[in-house]
């Protein structure tokens, strides 16, 4: 017996069936996220925020990620002081690209108990929004950040869903989406972001599945998740896939199950030492959990 050729046959079968980072082939990975109908992308969060636009695209390319959700003062530079000819070389730039501008990550929000607070967060929404529409993205991601504790919670709720229905139908209008992270203190409980959406009208308005903790609170993540499912946009916001206690491959199975066929974000918060490999990491998984 050529016990040589044996372990040669033995070591390769070992590195198909781990799939090794240096074995990922890019186009193999879009083939797959086609075939399942979810797509990972990044939001520049942390991993990205030090990136100029060039670079970030390039750098997504180079991982195999297939859209990005800008964020708001970033390196990358992409604010509503961009003049018409600027903004229309951002479109070109990823329109050129094999990457997907998926939309603006804003820091707007409209839980405050100061309405004067709340128009200026409504009315940065809309010039965000025309934004959007002009880089070619397809939307923007919102918030509630908190309910405070001196008014009545359903007061806070309405006043959140009156907003969204005002800047909804701002979106709708311009063939925009606002996608509403499950956010904030006691706002980030999915009893809480149902209540919201119970009261939106505007079709332009979804939400954007966030990965917290609270959504493990009883009665458990798929019976929380069935509850709010008929109001999913396009994207969904994760950590590291192989960080920390969240059932990831429970949410994965649950998106499959449900035919999902939008943007699952990556909002990355370690600081690897090269962070190219790391999203090639995070893809690997990714394709695991949803093959």
């Amino acid at each position: 017996m050529d016990t040589n050729r044996s372990r040669r046959s033995f070591l390769q079968k070992s590195l198909i069936a781990g799939v090794g980072l240096s074995l990922i082939d890019p186009f193999s990975a879009h083939a797959m996220m086609k075939k399942s109908g979810m797509k990972l992308g990044l939001v520049t969060y942390q991993w990205g925020k030090d990136w100029d636009l060039p670079s970030l695209i390039a750098n997504c390319e180079k991982a195999g990620l297939q859209g990005v959700e800008l964020r708001t003062q970033h390196a990358h530079g992409v604010e509503t002081s961009l003049t018409a000819s600027q903004r229309n070389d951002v479109k070109k730039r990823f329109a050129d690209s094999s990457v997907t501008c998926v939309g603006y990550g804003s820091n707007y929000e409209y839980h405050n108990a100061d309405q004067a607070a709340v128009r200026k967060n409504i009315e940065g929404t809309k010039e965000y929004l025309d934004l959007c529409k002009d880089i070619g993205a397809t939307g923007i991601k919102v918030k509630p950040n908190g309910i405070p504790e001196d008014v009545p919670k359903e007061k806070t709720i309405a006043q959140i869903a009156a907003s969204l229905n005002e800047v909804g139908k701002y979106a709708g209008d311009l063939g925009q989406v606002v996608r509403v992270e499950v956010h904030g203190r006691i706002s980030q409980e999915i009893p809480n972001m149902k209540a919201i959406f119970e009261q939106v009208t505007e079709k332009s308005v979804t939400m954007c599945w966030n990965c917290n903790d609270q959504d493990l609170l009883f009665p458990g993540l798929e019976a929380n998740f069935n509850s709010v499912k008929k109001w999913f946009g396009d994207t969904v916001h994760i950590r590291e896939l192989n960080v920390g206690e969240y059932p990831y491959q429970e949410l994965m199975n649950l998106f499959t199950g449900i035919k999902y066929e939008g943007w699952i974000l990556l909002e990355a918060r370690t600081v690897p030492e090269d962070r190219i490999v790391a999203m090639k990491e995070q893809l690997e998984i990714f394709n695991k959990m949803i093959g």
